[in-house]
């Protein structure tokens, strides 16, 4: 089954690795469906100040996982945290993957940053639990995520009962 998936990361540093991954379906073998649809329109927006945190919450509309593609700077980025932060408050599966090896056509590979999950918290019975020990993380080369996306995405909307 194909999902809607919002992809969130750091747009200037890491665009041209996330294009490839969001369009790996395309050159998939033998005419395969398309494992899962992108609801983020990100070439497109235009966002002006103060309308950013709508252009998020129109996105997220209508998606059963957001899929954090991290690479070397998108720990700390301000509306990666918000998107992971209010896909969390919508009951969204989430997953994140790590794409500091995928290379981007001008740059080749990145240095590896930190998984975003991992600074994020939420409480749970009076405990703090982080993200990273809720939600699966992945290495799109090392875990082969131009095959097993699909897969990590549909668990993670199994996960949260979508």
């Amino acid at each position: 089954m194909a999902r809607k998936v919002f992809f969130s990361f750091h747009y200037s540093r890491d665009v041209r690795r996330v294009v490839q991954i969001r369009n790996s379906w395309l050159v998939r073998p033998g005419g395969e469906a398309q494992p899962f649809y992108d609801k983020a329109e990100f070439e497109k927006a235009k966002v002006r100040s103060g309308g950013i945190e709508k252009w998020i919450e129109n996105q997220l509309s209508g998606t059963s996982v957001t899929v954090v593609l991290f690479g070397a700077e998108t720990f700390d980025r301000k509306w990666v945290v918000h998107e992971i932060k209010r896909s969390y408050q919508l009951g969204k599966g989430i997953l994140a993957i790590d794409i500091h090896n995928v290379r981007d056509p001008q740059l080749g590979s990145d240095v590896k940053g930190r998984n975003p999950l991992d600074g994020l918290s939420v409480n749970i019975g009076g405990r703090n639990i982080l993200l990273s020990s809720i939600y699966k993380s992945y290495d799109w080369v090392h875990d082969n995520g131009y095959h097993n996306m699909p897969a990590w995405i549909e668990a993670a909307a199994k996960a949260v009962g979508r």
